[in-house]
């Protein structure tokens, strides 16, 4: 009985720490180029665009930023909808499983 209460506060601590480290995840920033730095995007630890930028180059300047809105969009629905699927399979992949609240999946 000993081992098992040290093992579940084992279980506990670790959970606290998966914890602060997803939400040191998702405060990072990374920024991706391509063409050259013509294009950029920045992304969360969690995978949503925060920023997207076109160098006016690549289109008519006066619909530049009516072209970055609509990426934006589009990348943020799609990564929505990816999102959901995974979770969806998750939860039938995870059936009848003791996880705990909280706890997401794929670790």
């Amino acid at each position: 009985m000993k081992d098992l209460l040290g093992l579940m506060g084992k279980a506990k601590e670790m959970q606290a720490k998966f914890q602060s480290m997803q939400e040191e995840i998702a405060n990072l920033e990374a920024t991706g180029n391509s063409g050259g730095g013509l294009v950029s995007v920045t992304l969360s630890g969690k995978f949503e665009m925060r920023s997207l930028k076109i160098d006016p180059s690549l289109v008519k300047p006066d619909e530049a930023e009516i072209l970055e809105d609509l990426v934006l969009a589009a990348f943020n629905d799609a990564r929505a909808k990816v999102e959901a699927e995974m979770q969806e399979k998750t939860q039938s992949l995870t059936a009848g499983l003791p996880i705990p609240p909280g706890m997401k999946l794929p670790f």
